[in-house]
């Protein structure tokens, strides 16, 4: 009787252990009419292969006049995938077009929106410097953080 108690005490915990090692592959981000970031840092697990992600505009103002994107780039790439896409315009979500330093991004939504993406993590090295940003103009200097690899 004891080695059934103590094997069905032992499956159930082991059960409840996979529960603690499950990955958080979905994120979500805000972004408001203050040119804000509801988060400074995202943390994913390279474990998830793929990642679904969230900007939602809480704001009011339109993305004409306060838009705002999630991109994703190496750090290193930030201020220059930030120049190339002013000049790429709304049209193109202020990302320049083919632009191979951008690993992932939204499209610009205004107040009230949201917009959702999945992108592989596949080739993210885990305690890489990368850094989420957007790219509406003006908006880099104050909306940027820090992308994860676990």
């Amino acid at each position: 009787m004891k080695i059934i108690q103590t094997s069905t005490v032992l499956l159930a915990l082991l059960g409840f252990a996979g529960l603690g090692y499950a990955q958080d592959c979905e994120l979500s981000i805000d972004g408001n009419d203050a040119l804000q970031f509801s988060a400074s840092e995202l943390t994913v697990s390279k474990d998830c292969g793929e990642v679904k992600l969230t900007l939602t505009h809480v704001g009011a103002l339109p993305k004409s006049a306060m838009g705002h994107n999630w991109v994703l780039t190496a750090t290193s790439a930030a201020q220059a995938v930030v120049s190339d896409g002013i000049g790429a315009g709304l049209d193109n979500d202020y990302i320049k077009p083919g632009d191979d330093r951008v690993l992932a991004h939204t499209a610009i939504i205004g107040g009230g929106e949201s917009t959702t993406i999945t992108f592989s993590v596949a080739d993210l090295e885990v305690g890489g410097d990368y850094t989420f940003l957007c790219s509406f103009p003006g908006h880099f200097a104050i909306m940027n953080g820090k992308f994860i690899v676990t």
